[in-house]
């Protein structure tokens, strides 16, 4: 199985302005552990298995725990996560899947009281640029793992 396109060369500076749009947000000050949650929670929801596989293995290699990448499913469900990282995968679901009338004031109270402004905006950018790659790994049928070597993913040792 191959990719439909390559969106990488075929659009290639959109491609790095995205590259730097991420990098960036690797730096906002929001905890590493949760924006791989976060990028977890949106690409199932978005069912991009390329985005999927990359942000698990990320999340291994930076010591998260396997049963909560397990649970990350049915968060809603378990006592693994904190409240921030509950309040983060609130959001994550909200802005992924906005719904009709757009976000209810009871979820944006929730997120306020565990993010300031600041964390909340870089979250909402964290959100908006994993459902962007999503989109695109899901459109061309990015092939799950096909990259590991190039980022270093082989060694979370989940061939």
């Amino acid at each position: 199985m191959s990719q439909r396109f390559n969106y990488m060369q075929q659009s290639a500076p959109a491609f790095k302005k995205l590259v730097e749009l991420s990098m960036g947000l690797k730096e906002s000050g929001l905890e590493t552990g949760l924006q791989y949650l976060v990028e977890i929670r949106a690409s199932q929801l978005n069912g991009c298995a390329f985005c999927l596989d990359m942000h698990v293995k990320q999340a291994v290699l930076a010591g998260e725990r396997a049963l909560r990448l397990h649970h990350v499913a049915i968060w809603h469900e378990s006592p693994l996560f904190s409240a921030r990282e509950r309040a983060a995968l609130r959001w994550t679901e909200a802005l992924t899947r906005i719904p009709e009338g757009g976000i209810s004031d009871a979820v944006y109270a929730e997120v306020r009281e565990q993010f300031s402004e600041k964390e909340l905006s870089d979250l909402t950018w964290v959100v908006s640029s994993i459902n962007t790659w999503n989109r695109l790994n899901v459109a061309v049928q990015s092939v799950p793992g096909s990259q590991d070597k190039a980022f270093g993913l082989d060694k979370a040792g989940l061939a």
